[in-house]
C-alpha cells in the first residue's frame, strides 16, 4: 500500500468501492489479516490524535511575568527592598505572584481543548479480520480495516462505505448539518465538501439508524477530526483588547517613570545636592509613579465580572475574556444549537381542508394546532388531519422521553418531530401503540424514500388492519391514487394542489413529508409492490429546526449596540437564510446574493476580495471547519474584535482563534467547551448579549479605576520633582507614598469594581479596537487632577511649615491631602460623563464602606504613636484638616466644571472609523 492513499492521493468518495479496496490492498468481505493489521499499525501508528507540542512547565510559568507592567512592579518591589521597606516590598511581590498564579491556572484550562479532542476519538470498534468478526480498541484500527457500523455506534475512523442498510449518521458535530445524513454507496464528484459526501463515514460522528460496513481510509491525524485537531493547535490565541491596551499603556508608563527619575537625579546633581540623597529622591519618585494596585484591581474587577456573568448563566474560563466581550464588534454564531433549538419541530400541517399552524418549539409537547380560521383544531372536524398525525406517530421508530423535566428524542430527529406533533394533538405513544399495534414494517431506504407499516386497527368496527406510510412528497404521490377529505371520504388525487402546498412550505426552508393510509384486507396484502397507486394521501407535515425563543430579541439588541451578528453554519444555504430571516440577521430591505455566501463561494473568491466580502455578508452556509477559521481571521484582519459561538467539533478551531470563544454548555461537545473562553450553561444566544453588556460594564469600571489612580501617581512624582528643582525638603517620603498607593488602591479604588452598569450601556456603539486605553479628554482630566494635587499639596506643605508646624506635621498634612482629594475624586469617577449627584451617592454601598475604612486608616496614621514612628508622621490640628477639606472641595468643583464643559462623547469609550461605519443592521 502506498502512502499516497492516505495523503494527497485519490479522493475516496470519487472512486467506486471496489477501487478503494484495491488501492488499500484489503478484502471487502474478509478484511485484513491479523498479521497485516499489526504491520500497518507499526507503519502508520495508532488511531489517536497526536499530543500537542506545548511549552514546558518552566516556560509557561516564566511567561506569566513577561509583561511591562509586571516588570515595573518587580522593579518597585526591588526598590522598596533596597529602601529597607521589606513589608511593602513583600506586598508588591505578592501581587506579582498572585497575578502569575491566576494567569497560569487559566492558561492550563484553555490548553485542555486538545485533550478533549483526543478523548473524543477513543471508542471500541467492530471489525472483520481474517473473515472473523471481533471487537478491537479504536486505537488499533489501521487503513484497510473492514469496520461494521450499527445504530448507536460512534464512527471510529474515516471510512469509505461499501455496503449499508438504511444507514443514517448524525454529522452535526462535524459539519453543522441539523438532520442525520442518509448514506449510500454511489460514486460522487471529487470536489464535494465533507457535508455532501454521502458514501463516507467520518470519525467522531454518530450512527442514528440502520447499519453498514466500510473500509478505513484514514486514521489518527489523517482523519477529518485530525485535521480539525491540527487547526485547533495552529489557531493563534490572540491578546485581548484589554491586555493589548494595558501592555501599550505599561510600556509608556515605564519609559515615563524611568525618564522622570533620571531627570530628577540629574537635576539634583547639577544643583550640587548629595548624590545619595538625590538618588533616594529619584527612587521615591519612581515608587510614587508606579501604580502598584493596578494589576490587583484588574484581576479583581475581572473576577467580579466573572461572578456577575455566572449569575446570568455564562461561565468564564479565561479572565480577560470578560472585558473582551465588551469590546466585541462582531459575533459569529453557529446556527444549529445556538441560534436554533437543535430540535426538529413541525410548524405546519396541510390537508385538503387547508393549512394548520402548530405552536410550541422543540421536543417539549406543549403546543396546539390551529385551523386556517385561527381556532384550536378539533380532530373530529378533519379526519385527514387525524390520520396524518396517526401515520406520523405510528409509522415511526423514534421515542419521546422526559428526564428531570427535560424532553428529548431517542432516534431520528425528523421522526421525533412527528411524534411530538401527534402528542400535541393528544396522541400519546402508549395510546398509539394500543390502538394501532404494529405487525410488519417496510423500512425507509434511500431507494424507496418512504417507510410503511402494517397495523391492527382497534378503532375500526369491526377491528381490521391498516397500512400507514410516510416519506418524500414526490415519492408518496407515486404511492397514492386518492386523497382523504375532512369528513373522511376518499376522492381523486389533486396532485397540483399537493405540490403547490409542498412548494410553498419548502420555499420557507421547511422540510416537507407526506403521510398516507389505506385499509389492508390481510397481512399478505402488505408488500412493497402492492403499495404504488393504492394509498390514500392524508396530508403533509412541514418541519424545521426552529430559532430559539430569545434569539430574535438578542440579535436586535446586538444591532442596537452596534455589534454585527453573522451566521456561520455547515447547513444548506436555503435553510440558513430562512433561519437568518426569522431571527433578524437578514433585513428584507437588503438584497443581493452577497449577503449569503456558501463554502464554494468563499473558495472561489480571490484573496484580495475575501475580507470585504466576509465583512458584507451576514450568512455563511456549507462552510468547512478550516473556512470558519479563515472567516474569523479575515474579520480580525479588518480590525474587528470577534466573538465566535458554537457547539460542535467543527467549531473548535474558530473558537480558539476568536477574541472570545463561546461554547454551549448543555448541547455542546467537550471539544468546543475546552476550546472556548466562555461556556453558556443555558445554550441561549441571548446570554451572549447579556455577557456583552457585562463586559462593557467591566471595561467601564477598569477605565474609571485607571482614571482615578493615575493622578495620584503622577502628582506624587511631580511633588518629588518640584522639591528637587527648588532645592526644598520632600513634602512626602517613600514610605508615605507606599501607604497612600497601597491603602487607597484597596480601600477606595477597588470599590469601583462594584460600580453598577450605567444606563444606556447597550445603546452606544462598540469601542474602536484601536482606541487607546484612555482618550485624550480623559488624559487631560488626569493631568488636571494631578496638577491640582501637586499645587494643593505643595502649598499646604509650605503653609504648615510657615505657620510653625514641624516637618513631620507638614508631611502628614500633605499625605492626608492626597488621600482626601482621592476620596472626593472617587465619587466623581463613578461616572466619566455625569455628575456624582446624577447617578446617586448611595447606589454603590461598597464605595461608602471603602471611604469609611480609609478614613479610619488616615486617623490611625495621623494620631497613633506607633504609626507615627513607622511612617514618620505626626498629629495635626483642626486648622490643617479645614485646609485639606477646602482644597479637596475646590478640586471636586473643578472636575465637575470640566465634565460640564467637555462633551460627553469625547470622554466615553466610543468606536470610530471603519468598524463604526459597518454597524448597519443585518450586516
Amino acid at each position: 500500500m502506498t502512502t499516497s492513499v492516505l495523503s494527497g492521493g485519490p479522493v475516496h468518495h470519487g472512486l467506486p468501492a471496489h477501487r478503494v479496496v484495491l488501492l488499500l490492498e484489503t478484502d471487502a468481505h474478509r478484511g485484513l489479516g491479523e498479521r497485516e493489521a499489526g504491520e500497518r499499525l507499526a507503519r502508520y501508528g495508532p488511531n489517536t490524535l497526536p499530543p500537542a507540542k506545548g511549552a514546558g512547565l518552566l516556560v509557561r510559568i516564566l511567561r506569566q511575568f513577561h509583561h511591562p507592567l509586571i516588570y515595573v512592579l518587580i522593579a518597585a518591589g526591588v526598590i522598596t527592598a533596597v529602601l529597607a521597606e521589606y513589608v511593602d516590598s513583600a506586598v508588591i511581590i505578592g501581587v506579582v505572584l498572585i497575578n502569575a498564579v491566576v494567569g497560569f491556572i487559566q492558561e492550563s484550562k484553555a490548553e485542555a481543548a486538545l485533550e478533549g479532542l483526543r478523548s473524543m476519538a477513543h471508542t471500541r470498534a467492530t471489525v472483520i479480520r481474517d473473515g472473523h468478526r471481533r471487537a478491537v480498541a479504536s486505537e488499533d484500527l489501521v487503513p484497510g480495516d473492514l469496520v461494521l457500523l450499527e445504530a448507536g455506534d460512534k464512527v471510529p475512523a474515516d471510512m469509505r462505505l461499501t455496503r449499508l442498510a438504511e444507514l443514517r449518521i448524525n454529522e452535526s458535530a462535524l459539519t453543522g448539518e441539523s438532520v442525520p445524513v442518509t448514506k449510500d454507496e454511489v460514486v460522487l464528484p471529487d470536489g464535494l465538501p465533507v457535508a455532501d459526501r454521502r458514501n463516507m463515514a467520518y470519525s467522531g460522528t454518530l450512527v442514528t439508524t440502520g447499519s453498514g460496513a466500510g473500509i478505513v481510509i484514514a486514521t489518527g491525524a489523517k482523519t477529518e477530526l485530525g485535521q480539525i485537531h491540527r487547526l485547533v493547535g495552529s489557531a493563534q490565541v490572540l491578546d485581548t483588547p484589554l491586555t493589548q491596551k494595558l501592555a501599550g499603556f505599561s510600556k509608556i508608563l515605564t519609559v515615563a517613570i524611568l525618564a522622570l527619575a533620571a531627570v530628577t537625579f540629574a537635576v539634583g546633581l547639577l544643583r550640587g545636592h548629595n548624590a545619595v540623597e538625590t538618588f533616594t529622591a529619584a527612587v521615591a519618585l519612581a515608587v510614587g509613579a508606579i501604580p502598584e494596585g493596578l494589576p490587583a484591581a484588574v484581576t479583581i474587577t475581572l473576577a467580579i465580572g466573572v461572578t456577575r456573568m455566572a449569575r446570568r448563566r455564562a461561565v468564564i474560563r479565561r479572565l480577560p475574556a470578560v472585558e473582551t466581550l465588551g469590546s466585541t464588534t462582531v459575533i459569529c454564531s453557529d446556527k444549529t444549537g445556538t441560534l436554533t433549538e437543535n430540535q426538529m419541530t413541525v410548524r405546519n400541517l396541510w390537508t385538503p381542508a387547508g393549512l394548520y399552524e402548530v405552536t410550541g418549539s422543540g421536543y417539549a409537547p406543549g403546543g396546539t394546532l390551529h385551523s386556517p380560521t385561527g381556532k384550536v383544531t378539533a380532530l373530529e372536524a378533519d379526519q385527514a388531519l387525524r390520520w396524518s398525525l396517526l401515520a406520523g406517530a405510528a409509522c415511526n421508530d423514534a421515542a419521546l422521553t422526559c428526564r428531570d423535566g427535560h424532553w428529548d428524542i431517542v432516534g431520528d430527529p425528523t421522526e421525533g418531530a412527528m411524534v411530538v406533533v401527534a402528542r400535541k394533538a393528544g396522541f400519546t405513544s402508549d395510546q398509539v401503540k394500543a390502538t394501532l399495534p404494529r405487525e410488519a414494517t417496510i423500512p425507509f431506504s434511500s431507494d424507496r424514500q418512504y417507510m410503511a407499516t402494517l397495523h391492527r386497527d382497534a378503532t375500526s368496527s369491526p377491528p381490521g388492519r391498516v397500512v400507514l406510510a410516510k416519506g418524500g412528497v414526490e415519492r408518496m404521490l407515486e404511492l397514492c391514487g386518492a386523497q382523504m377529505d375532512a369528513d373522511g371520504t376518499v376522492r381523486g388525487m389533486d396532485r397540483d394542489a399537493v405540490l403547490e402546498a409542498a412548494g410553498q412550505m419548502a420555499g420557507r426552508a421547511l422540510r416537507v413529508l407526506a403521510t398516507a393510509m389505506r385499509p389492508a384486507p390481510g397481512a399478505d396484502d402488505f408488500t412493497a409492490d402492492r403499495l404504488p397507486g393504492s394509498m390514500v394521501l392524508t396530508g403533509l407535515q412541514a418541519m424545521l429546526d426552529p430559532p430559539r425563543a430569545a434569539a430574535t430579541a438578542a440579535v436586535a439588541a446586538c444591532h442596537t449596540a452596534g455589534v454585527k451578528v453573522k451566521m456561520i453554519t455547515g447547513d444548506h444555504a436555503a435553510t440558513a437564510a430562512a433561519i437568518a430571516g426569522q431571527v433578524g440577521l437578514l433585513d428584507p430591505t437588503q438584497s443581493g446574493t452577497d449577503m449569503v455566501l456558501t463554502g464554494a463561494d468563499l473558495a472561489a473568491l480571490p484573496a484580495e476580495e475575501f475580507p470585504d466580502a466576509v465583512d458584507r455578508a451576514a450568512v455563511f452556509a456549507r462552510v468547512a471547519p478550516e473556512q470558519k477559521l479563515r472567516l474569523v481571521e479575515a474579520l480580525q484582519a479588518r480590525g474587528h474584535v470577534v466573538a465566535m459561538t458554537g457547539d460542535g467539533v467543527n467549531d473548535a478551531p474558530a473558537l480558539r482563534q476568536a477574541g472570545v470563544g463561546v461554547a454551549m454548555g448543555a448541547s455542546g461537545t467537550e471539544v468546543a467547551k475546552d476550546a472556548a473562553d466562555m461556556v453558556l450553561t443555558d445554550d441561549d444566544f441571548a446570554t451572549v448579549e447579556a455577557a456583552v453588556e457585562e463586559g462593557r460594564g467591566v471595561f467601564d469600571n477598569l477605565t474609571k479605576f485607571i482614571t482615578w489612580t493615575l493622578p495620584t501617581n503622577i502628582g506624587e512624582g511631580l511633588v518629588i520633582l518640584a522639591a528637587i528643582l527648588f532645592g526644598a525638603a520632600l513634602p512626602i517620603l517613600p514610605t508615605q507614598i507606599l501607604w497612600i498607593n497601597m491603602t487607597t488602591a484597596v480601600a477606595l479604588g477597588l470599590m469601583l469594581a462594584f460600580e453598577p452598569k450605567e444606563t444606556g450601556i447597550m445603546t452606544r456603539p462598540p469601542r474602536d479596537p484601536h482606541q487607546p486605553l484612555l482618550t485624550r479628554a480623559l488624559m487631560a482630566r488626569v493631568l488636571l487632577v494631578s496638577t491640582l494635587l501637586v499645587a494643593g499639596s505643595w502649598w499646604l506643605f509650605h503653609w504648615e511649615l510657615g505657620n510653625g508646624a514641624s516637618l513631620a506635621e507638614a508631611r502628614t498634612a500633605a499625605v492626608n491631602l492626597f488621600v482626601v482629594v482621592e476620596a472626593f475624586y472617587l465619587f466623581s469617577c463613578r461616572s466619566l460623563t455625569h455628575s456624582a449627584w446624577r447617578i446617586g451617592l448611595f447606589t454603590n454601598r461598597w464605595l461608602i464602606a471603602g471611604v469609611t475604612v480609609q478614613a479610619l486608616g488616615q486617623l490611625a496614621i495621623t494620631y497613633l504613636p506607633a504609626m507615627n514612628i513607622l511612617f514618620s508622621t505626626a498629629p495635626i490640628d483642626g486648622g490643617a484638616w479645614l485646609h485639606i477639606l477646602g482644597i479637596a472641595a475646590v478640586a471636586s468643583l473643578v472636575v465637575a466644571v470640566d465634565k460640564r464643559l467637555r462633551p460627553a462623547g469625547r470622554l466615553a469609550q466610543r468606536g470610530s472609523g471603519s468598524v463604526q461605519a459597518d454597524t448597519c443592521r443585518g450586516s
